[in-house]
């Protein structure tokens, strides 16, 4: 069996004393794993990088078997973003998501382009809302998208302001002013839906921050039990964190 394709480097683990088995995640093999020889060595380490393009060349003697990738770089990523601490927690927590969430030799070609733009975006600075749009598109690609078109309780498609933590589906503003007024419990539990999900409009510091409250209460909730995974990866925490912090007053 063998196999060629251009991926982005995922996750990376030492195996043994020289190799490594690394995922990439490409148009047409989707999130795959592979051995390479001489990968746990200092002479690949600049190549092995999490985010690096590859060219890569997958072999194994039948379908089922871990098999043995030969890389060739294309593209560096992380080195890019060293200056920049945020869009490296960026790259990082990209890479983990797609590592976590993936099914494995599953091709998911419009996700992998959507993914490589996000990964370019990275050294630019309009990165945190893609980033966010692209939590919700992970979401939807694998079969937990949230319904942002038409309010759940009267239909109207204007005024869209919250969205169901059970549902996903959105609520308008004047329809949670009409239920908090009845004294409904449930309006309290309601997560703020951003404008600039719905709509060109730009996006402050405090609406990324919401939007990746509301992907990750849906990664954690719908996603995770769906994979049977104990929590959502660590380095996305990481980077929520990092940019719920530069929401906060008097942070840049």
């Amino acid at each position: 069996m063998e196999w060629q394709d251009e991926g982005v480097l995922i996750a990376m683990r030492r195996h043994g004393e020289s190799a490594a088995i690394i995922e990439v995640f490409t148009a047409g093999h989707g999130r795959h794993a592979g051995l390479v020889p001489g990968g746990g060595g200092r002479r690949m380490a600049p190549v092995l990088q999490t985010g690096a393009q590859l060219s890569v060349t997958w072999r194994a003697r039948v379908e089922d078997a871990l098999g043995t990738y030969r890389v060739e770089p294309v593209r560096a990523r992380a080195a890019d973003l060293l200056q920049n601490a945020d869009a490296l927690a960026g790259l990082t927590a990209t890479a983990a998501l797609l590592s976590w969430a993936l099914p494995e030799r599953e091709a998911h070609p419009e996700l992998y382009a959507r993914s490589l733009d996000l990964f370019d975006a990275l050294a630019g600075d309009d990165w945190p809302v893609r980033y966010a749009v692209w939590e919700l598109e992970l979401l939807a690609e694998l079969g937990f998208g949230l319904d942002l078109t038409a309010c759940a309780l009267t239909g109207a498609t204007q005024g869209l302001a919250y969205v169901s933590p059970r549902s996903g589906r959105a609520v308008t503003r004047s329809a949670v002013e009409d239920a908090a007024a009845r004294g409904e419990p449930w309006v309290a539990k309601l997560l703020p839906l951003p404008g600039f999900l719905l709509e060109d409009a730009k996006a402050l510091p405090q609406d990324i921050a919401r939007s990746l409250a509301l992907s990750g209460h849906f990664l954690d909730t719908w996603l995770r039990p769906a994979l049977d995974r104990p929590g959502v990866p660590d380095a996305r925490a990481r980077l929520a964190a990092r940019l719920t912090r530069a929401a906060a007053p008097g942070q840049a």
